[in-house]
């Protein structure tokens, strides 16, 4: 007896697939999951399926293949520790992703989407049995999806003080390498910068997560008035806890579309503002290094 991999039913899968605690079969007369032991209790056996053995090991390596695969150094290094460790792996592992909200969120998308692959894998084996044609294995979904989990604003001067604020935050991290009045004189440089640029044109976009947290900006301004066509990146940085979700890469690529025309343009993101962690990025988004900074033409 066959069944169809309803949607119910993969919904089921994957919540049974981790329960230690039950153990299920497939009724494929209706197409449900139903528990073991009721099954065995029942005299037609032909009509159940035993579901797909989901091991700890299982679940170690995807939980593994996930905090390496996370660009977020925070998360990264948080999850790692707890994989690390051997003990509790699983409760810790959720509590980390839990205290990060964006990161729970692509966790759970990642999850689900690996879960279902695996399910459409085993189902195939079993078409195949059956003499049908294999399913078309499930499209990996894009964790890179932010605007399902933040919002994106066109820049506008009432956000000013929002970003000094977080601005000044990421400054206060002094480097103890240095004497104490260099990296006050350091900081006091950005924020001379900042409020000569806000008198300025500019423009660009900002980033809030759902909750309305600020999350990243990039403002841009033309280099000087006979020379509009050169667009000079004044400001672009994202919070460190939001790092490594695809803020960044969206907001450069927000920021190019707005600045394309039928005019040649160059995009100029100087020395001065770029942090060693962001310049894979920069290469990645087609930003060329050159002696001053790194350039991007936009036509």
């Amino acid at each position: 007896m066959t069944f169809e991999l309803s949607d119910s039913l993969k919904t089921d899968l994957l919540k049974a697939l981790e329960n230690q605690e039950q153990s299920f079969v497939i009724d494929a007369e209706k197409g449900s999951l139903i528990e073991s032991d009721a099954a065995e209790s029942l005299c037609d056996e032909d009509k159940f399926y035993s579901i797909p053995e989901w091991t700890s090991e299982n679940g170690f390596r995807l939980r593994q293949d996930f905090a390496e695969g996370i660009r977020s150094p925070l998360v990264h290094d948080e999850l790692m520790e707890v994989l690390r460790s051997g003990r509790g792996v699983f409760r810790n592992f959720r509590n980390v992703v839990k205290s990060y909200p964006e990161a729970d969120k692509l966790w759970h998308k990642y999850r689900n989407q690996k879960l279902l692959e695996f399910i459409t894998e085993w189902y195939n084996s079993l078409r195949e049995v059956w003499g049908l044609e294999k399913l078309d294995q499930i499209p990996e979904s894009d964790d890179m999806l932010v605007h399902d989990d933040f919002s994106f604003e066109e820049y506008d001067p009432k956000f000013n003080e929002e970003i000094r604020q977080n601005l000044y935050a990421i400054l206060d991290g002094s480097n103890d390498n240095l004497p104490a009045e260099v990296n006050s004189a350091f900081q006091q440089m950005w924020q001379n910068r900042f409020k000569s640029d806000c008198q300025s044109e500019q423009s660009g976009f900002i980033c809030h997560s759902l909750s309305d947290e600020f999350a990243g900006c990039i403002l841009v301004k033309p280099v000087c008035d006979d020379r509009k066509n050169v667009i000079l990146v004044t400001n672009f940085f994202v919070s460190a806890r939001f790092r490594g979700l695809g803020i960044g890469t969206e907001l450069i690529s927000m920021c190019v579309s707005s600045l394309k025309s039928d005019e040649e343009k160059w995009l100029l993101m100087p020395n001065i503002i770029i942090p060693e962690a962001i310049r894979p990025l920069l290469v990645r988004t087609g930003f060329v290094q050159v002696d001053f900074g790194f350039l991007l033409k936009i036509n």
